[in-house]
């Protein structure tokens, strides 16, 4: 039976399923529409189908993926049923895609302008060249750019983050489509770049009658932008429907195990992380995905549930939906008193630079033992400079460091003693651990480095250090590529704490994380903390994280620190002026501030 598609609907998508070749679904029996001007938030963990629906929404599949079967009506056309030429008209003109790193999705090797050209000529080759001037100036003028050509000129390592992925929407809107897909466009981006890229999304939807899909992992975000979510889980949608319903009063055990998760500048509040591990693609089973995590789970859920209505235009899939509003669990924590506390490490008039371009200016600030200082600021502020000055992994810098009462090199040789003390954590764990070791032979590398034991001893402190961070001994064995991204950032934290360290240095731990993985994560630190007494250096741009994870907060800006005090103080009445904007641009899970 064919499917006729709403004649208002920019965007309708019909029981969609793809899958890995000829064997199990990635996606399956998915259905959703798009109007003109609507902006849909589809949501879920790392492995849910997520970027699989985008890609299939502009006519393709992921590498040894395929698209079995169902419909996606573009402005009226349904794509798949289109051959490739007739999808590489539509591509551009009628949907376009913004990816999420620009820097890989932009030529290198290209100007903006040639970059802008190419998509008129290429589409629109009857369009002479005072149009296409009209047009590119147009296109820059919705996403907040300046069309001069100077501007024009420059090449994308020229332009900061914000204004690559503003290029990525000029590119996306030069055409004037009727659909965005945007694939987690601005995971990378610091609060305030981040604002003004959603405030321009928003504004093209709402000015251009353009529909939108919203891929991300950030729910916060996806509160403040969308109109509809749709929350997927192990290739299904579990539930969908408005903005204000999901959030108020998810129906899905499941969607309220996100948003319990997600930490928010607007209180501290309990962040729990949802139990137990979404299963593999080959493994998941025939009735709900989600029970084995599920305390509401029964023998019902042997049965995958059908999604059906659920209250007023809203779909839920699930045996035993949760009715009534969601309520947050207050968080319980030690009010710190930094008065009483000695201080780990103080710096005194740190300043950097890399060649002639000084990045920190006289920097001083001190760590109270025992407590989490967590350091933010925009891209481009100084944050990882002076992190990587306390492990003298900055070359031309200046300044005093004391640690634990003696003074030591900021540059320089360090002795081994206070190189075990003083441990890195990197944002990016994949690159930071060796990937032709296996977990086990990571671990015991740092042992022995540090202290003189026997191999025997050394695999019994690579087992209990697993166990600290909540991994199975079973993972030792295995390489971090057969790790997911939770699991590696763990294996990471496991290397630090096997030194015995007295100072972790976080670098954007969570930011690349699923929300509950990055809530996990975050109890890990506090659990640290309370059990061996660590000093915490939270480097990160996520205020939502800072509230949930640090006791202090100090803010830097183009190299200075310019506010620094006790964390709640600091978001809740912030003093100086670009702290009070970092704290208005933040994305906030609640309307009002607890």
């Amino acid at each position: 039976m064919s499917v006729v598609p709403f004649v208002n609907a920019v965007l309708q998508v019909r029981d969609l399923s793809v899958t890995l070749g000829d064997g199990p679904k990635i996606v399956g029996d998915i259905s959703f529409s798009v109007f003109p001007g609507e902006i849909l938030g589809v949501v879920g963990e790392s492995g849910s189908g997520k970027t699989s629906i985008a890609t299939a929404l502009l006519g393709d599949a992921r590498a040894g993926a395929v698209i079995a079967c169902g419909s996606v009506f573009v402005d009226g056309r349904d794509i798949l049923a289109l051959d490739e030429a007739e999808r590489h008209t539509m591509r551009g003109s009628v949907v376009s895609h913004v990816a999420q790193d620009p820097a890989l999705a932009l030529n290198p090797m290209r100007r903006i302008g040639s970059l802008l050209e190419e998509v008129l000529r290429v589409h629109l080759p009857a369009l002479g060249k005072a149009g296409r001037q009209a047009r590119i100036a147009e296109a820059a003028a919705d996403v907040g750019l300046p069309a001069t050509s100077e501007f024009l000129r420059r090449f994308p390592h020229q332009l900061s983050g914000g204004q690559q992925q503003r290029v990525l929407l000029a590119l996306a809107v030069l055409l004037r489509p009727q659909l965005i897909v945007l694939d987690e466009p601005t995971t990378a981006l610091d609060v305030t770049t981040q604002a003004r890229v959603l405030a321009t999304l928003r504004d093209l939807c709402r000015d251009r009658g353009i529909g939108a899909v919203y891929v991300s992992h950030d729910l916060a975000v996806v509160r403040e932008l969308v109109d509809r979510v749709v929350v997927l889980y192990a290739g299904h949608i579990v539930e969908s429907g408005s903005r204000d319903h999901l959030f108020e009063s998810p129906a899905h055990p499941y969607t309220r195990g996100l948003l319990d998760a997600v930490p928010d500048i607007s209180g501290r509040h309990a962040v729990r992380p949802i139990g137990g591990h979404a299963p593999a693609l080959q493994d998941r089973p025939e009735g709900c995905a989600f029970a084995p995590r599920c305390s509401l789970r029964s023998a019902s859920c042997a049965v995958r549930p059908p999604l059906r209505e659920f209250g007023e235009r809203r779909l839920v899939a699930c045996h035993h939906p949760v009715r009534g509003k969601r309520e947050d669990v207050p968080a319980t924590f030690r009010a710190p008193a930094f008065a009483e506390q000695r201080a780990l490490a103080v710096l005194g008039g740190v300043s950097a630079s890399y060649g002639a371009n000084q990045v920190l200016f006289d920097v001083d600030l001190s760590l109270p033992k025992g407590y989490c200082t967590a350091l933010v600021g925009e891209s481009g502020s100084g944050k990882t400079t002076f992190s990587r000055a306390l492990v003298g992994a900055v070359e031309d810098v200046e300044g005093t460091f004391e640690y634990d009462g003696r003074l030591v090199p900021l540059s320089g040789n360090r002795d081994i003693d206070l190189r075990r003390r003083i441990q890195y954590i990197f944002q990016n764990p994949f690159r930071a651990l060796n990937p032709r070791q296996t977990v086990g032979q990571i671990l015991r590398t740092a042992a022995l480095h540090f202290f003189p034991i026997r191999s025997a001893d050394a695999d019994r402190e690579v087992a209990a250090v697993l166990e600290r961070v909540a991994l199975a001994p079973e993972l030792a064995p295995r390489y971090p590529r057969d790790l997911s991204g939770g699991e590696r950032q763990r294996v990471a934290i496991a290397r630090a704490l096997i030194c015995k360290p007295e100072l972790l240095i976080c670098d954007e731990i969570t930011s690349a994380l699923d929300v509950s993985v990055q809530a996990a994560i975050i109890d890990l630190l506090r659990q640290l903390q309370r059990e061996f007494g660590l000093t915490i250096l939270f480097v990160t741009h996520d205020l939502g994280v800072v509230r949930a994870v640090a006791d202090c907060v100090a803010v830097l800006q183009h190299g200075r620190i310019v506010e620094h005090g006790p964390v709640d103080r600091l978001l809740d009445q912030p003093e100086h002026s670009y702290t009070r904007a970092l704290v208005a641009d933040s994305p906030r899970l609640r309307e009002t501030v607890a």
